[in-house]
């Protein structure tokens, strides 16, 4: 390694450096046995396997779009689909049903139809599934998608509506389960293979917007008696089913309930979670530790609130969370909406939120937010198939992850949410080199 030169990218808030290239970092042999202000990297402590990176393809980032010019609509899907130019999204997530990021409520059977007959997602080929398809063809064969129902028909729940919580009714069970079988084979028709499926978004909450609430041992059941056999018994085991897909804190919970069940857990790929009840990493580790076999997926995090123009904490929120959940086990990230408007919508209960693109339909601006470059400094350079490996470092002023990539090439991303500016030295195989990274940044090392 003597000699042997460093890529640095630095997005840094007080300079205009946004996943900038910097001058690269020098390896020397460790004469003097360096003892401080050490980053250590060991690669022959291999972790997990990384999936992808990516983000939610809805209604409103879709109509969204749509209301750009056509060069803007190019340059939003280049920023995030582009290996190159972009972020290299591989990993995104859609909605089956409407969502609260769509025009309206709306259901692919909306009359009551057990035999599911009138069956149609015409509505989703107005602006949704050509959204879906360029990001299909702009990533190739590393796209992978998965879908999350918000909540199915109206007439299945026990409220009679879409929105508030309620229930799915127990008679409906089957139904709901040929429903999901339905979706991935209109989906299939219109060219796109949908890689996995999450059984409920945010199943323990009863929102204003279209939610359902499943308990458990409702969510355990649904999966190992009709979700999972139906699936199987129309040739469709392959596709990847998730639980829970609500916030950190219950995870281990969930996950017990379910994986304890052998017959329930033989349908089930792994667990997604939220961000929104906080950090909890140690309950990520928890489930892994308990449940090795089982993979963790972030399925939905953002910024609430609205739009937060130019913030730089917001950034910030993503990198910690990322790095927090990386360094617990997670295998796969998906971002929430990929783009809002200036309003941070449309959203048809007015629960608008911040997206790493704001697209401005009234000037046709597209404003980049600092998530955007913080997701970066992971999506960008932590590939499918790159293994996390062990990392050290010497002062809690430092966020650290590092992943070796299936060219053996080493990626270690560095975070100072500090004020000040901090002295580092990266130590690995015998070797140091050294840097610093600026207040309120954020760095990709390639070596």
């Amino acid at each position: 390694m003597h000699n042997k030169k460093a890529k640095l990218i630095q997005t840094s808030k007080h300079s205009n450096d946004r996943l900038t290239v910097k001058e690269p970092l020098t390896f020397q042999y460790d004469e003097k046995g360096l003892e401080n202000q050490l980053i250590n990297v060991y690669e022959d402590v291999q972790y997990q396997e990384i999936v992808g990176f990516g983000g939610a393809l809805t209604e409103a980032s879709a109509v969204t779009i749509n209301k750009m010019s056509k060069d803007k609509q190019e340059e939003i899907m280049c920023a995030y689909f582009d290996e190159e130019n972009g972020l290299g999204y591989t990993f995104c997530r859609t909605h089956i049903n409407s969502c609260d990021f769509s025009l309206g409520n709306y259901a692919y059977v909306e009359k009551e139809d057990p035999e599911l007959k009138q069956f149609d997602i015409s509505r989703d080929k107005e602006a949704l599934i050509p959204l879906l398809q360029q990001a299909q063809t702009a990533t190739g064969d590393d796209f992978k998608l998965f879908a999350s129902p918000w909540s199915p028909p109206a007439w299945m729940k026990t409220n009679g509506e879409m929105n508030n919580g309620g229930q799915l009714i127990k008679q409906y069970w089957q139904t709901w389960a040929n429903y999901f079988v339905k979706y991935i084979q209109a989906y299939a028709e219109e060219g796109i293979a949908m890689w996995g499926l999450t059984v409920q978004n945010e199943a323990n909450a009863k929102q204003v917007w279209d939610s359902c609430m499943y308990n458990a041992e409702e969510e355990k059941e649904f999966v190992r008696d009709y979700l999972g056999p139906t699936l199987e018994k129309h040739g469709l085991s392959h596709i990847k089913i998730m639980i829970w897909d609500h916030n950190k804190e219950r995870v281990y919970d969930r996950a017990k309930v379910a994986f304890e069940d052998e017959q329930a857990a033989k349908y089930i790929w792994g667990i997604g979670f939220h961000w929104y009840s906080g950090d909890h990493f140690e309950a990520l580790a928890a489930v892994h530790d308990r449940f090795p076999d089982k993979k963790l997926v972030f399925t939905e995090g953002c910024q609430e609130g609205g739009v937060h123009l130019g913030a730089w904490e917001t950034g910030e929120r993503y990198g910690h969370d990322i790095m927090g959940n990386l360094n617990n086990w997670m295998t796969a990230w998906t971002d929430w909406n990929i783009v809002l408007d200036e309003q941070g919508g449309p959203n048809h209960v007015h629960n608008y939120c911040d997206a790493p693109i704001i697209a401005d339909t009234n000037t046709n601006t597209v404003h980049y937010e600092s998530s955007y470059y913080y997701i970066g400094h992971f999506s960008k350079y932590i590939r499918p198939g790159a293994n996390r490996i062990a990392s050290t470092k010497y002062t809690d002023k430092l966020e650290t992850v590092a992943f070796q990539q299936a060219d053996r090439t080493i990626t270690l991303v560095v975070m100072n949410r500090s004020e000040q500016a901090l002295p580092y030295t990266i130590r690995m195989r015998d070797h140091i080199a050294q840097s610093s990274i600026p207040a309120r940044s954020i760095q990709t090392i390639i070596i």
